[in-house]
């Protein structure tokens, strides 16, 4: 007899079956032992207001519950009622323990698409799996918003739960994967610990990735709003990445969060889970129709006045992201930016003379470097550093926060036979004025 998850606590130390709706899941990873495992949240129609938690044991990635859809349907069979801080769940044991999955709400067969050596269809079944798909088509999970957060409010290094779109899939190198997802908003500018002075042997970052993406790709992407990267730990399986669709939105819980080089990424841990989303999701449609509305009106933080540009001064600005992404290779562009390095540092100080540098310039959407060739002047204050104190070598770990500043970007390329691949910025047409304070 399968019974309701209400009333699964009645049972505990016992052997029972259950039907449930997939609410999240973990991606499998290997046991202490020989094993694998993931961990299921399930509910019912009676037991729905927080979910049971149901961990399944088997001995290959293969033999675990493959989920197609995060809101499909399980059928668990005898397996062991147990608790945990407090929480009653269920575990499966790969030795007596079965499983069906089914296609959820959407579904009308009622044959499963994956079942477990061992298991048994009973006609009960069926008949419950149909009661739960039309009970699924108007149930609404109703989740604060305010438990996830948005790419906005990151503060801190921490856990978090996200709502985002999924961008784009990428291997940063060997069996390491890479997602980027976006939920239309920008992330605070970070302060910049990093030795200014040893910029040339080791340079901030421009992105997580090894190497930059394709400008083929990176046409896809939007052009305002953060695009966070999410890396897997290495002991993370690939066996659900399937449920991580590009172009759908979906809500991650317990996702690490960790700063690089002053840039926000996540890292989607063993404990990282999946969570049911339905195309009628309240959250998700608010922030969907909040992404939609940023997309439509570009906003921009108010630049420090301690530069001038001339050529494009009363035109709309870009971001960095409209900039890489540029239809034409050669083009002018004003941008608000934070310089956030320079090489070589040592010329900021100089007394006299022409030098060229290499500027490192960010906004919520990107970075980039961009050559500059200019009379002297003095650019601390565009990195964030103090007058009087040039020589900060001895500080490395010192924190920095570059203000927003107005400049003038030309594109440029190197070589007639791949204008694309030798596609340079620099900074144009902007002048820094001198300090009156």
């Amino acid at each position: 007899m399968v019974v309701p998850l209400r009333n699964v606590s009645r049972y505990l130390n016992r052997k029972v079956d259950v039907i449930g709706v997939v609410m999240e899941t973990t991606f499998a990873k290997k046991t202490k032992g020989t094993d694998f495992c993931c961990s299921l949240r399930i509910i019912d129609e009676t037991h729905h207001s927080f979910s049971m938690a149901a961990n399944v044991f088997a001995t290959n990635t293969e033999s675990l519950p493959l989920v197609t859809a995060v809101g499909d349907i399980i059928k668990l069979s005898l397996v062991v009622v147990g608790t945990f801080n407090g929480e009653v769940n269920v575990t499966y044991r790969k030795n007596i323990s079965s499983f069906a999955l089914y296609k959820g709400k959407d579904g009308d067969i009622l044959d499963p698409y994956q079942v477990s050596p061992n298991f048994f269809l009973r006609d009960e079944d069926k008949i419950i799996i149909d009661k739960l798909r039309k009970w699924l088509v108007n149930f609404q999970l109703c989740e604060d918003s305010s438990k996830f957060p948005m790419l906005r409010e990151l503060k801190e290094e921490t856990f978090i739960n996200l709502a985002c779109k999924i961008l784009h899939h990428s291997e940063a190198a060997k069996d390491e994967r890479l997602m980027f997802v976006w939920d239309g908003t920008d992330t605070q500018p970070n302060g910049i610990c990093s030795n200014i002075e040893d910029e040339l042997n080791h340079p901030l970052p421009l992105q997580l990735e090894p190497l930059s993406l394709s400008r083929a790709i990176l046409c896809t992407l939007p052009t305002v709003g953060s695009i966070l990267r999410i890396v897997f730990e290495k002991d993370v399986q690939n066996s659900h990445f399937h449920l991580l669709t590009i172009g759908n939105w979906v809500k991650i819980t317990y996702l690490r969060l960790k700063l690089y080089g002053g840039l926000w990424h996540g890292v989607f841990t063993l404990q990282t889970k999946v969570r049911y989303i339905s195309k009628e999701d309240q959250l998700i449609v608010e922030r969907q129709r909040m992404a939609d509305e940023r997309m439509a009106d570009l906003n921009f933080p108010e630049p420090l006045p301690i530069t001038a540009v001339n050529h494009c001064n009363h035109v709309t600005p870009n971001t960095l992201m409209s900039v890489l992404t540029h239809s034409e290779v050669v083009a002018i562009f004003k941008c608000i930016v934070r310089v956030v390095a320079i090489i070589p540092f040592a010329k900021i100080c100089s007394s006299t003379g022409n030098y060229s540098m290499r500027l490192t310039l960010e906004d919520s959407t990107a970075r980039i470097h961009a050559n500059v060739m200019e009379e002297d002047v003095n650019l601390n204050r565009l990195l964030g550093v103090s007058e009087g104190n040039c020589r900060i070598g001895g500080e490395k770990d010192t924190t920095r926060n570059p203000p927003w500043v107005c400049v003038c970007l030309k594109s440029y390329y190197l070589s007639e036979d791949d204008i694309w691949g030798t596609r340079n910025f620099r900074v144009f047409d902007t002048k820094i004025l001198e300090d009156t304070s």
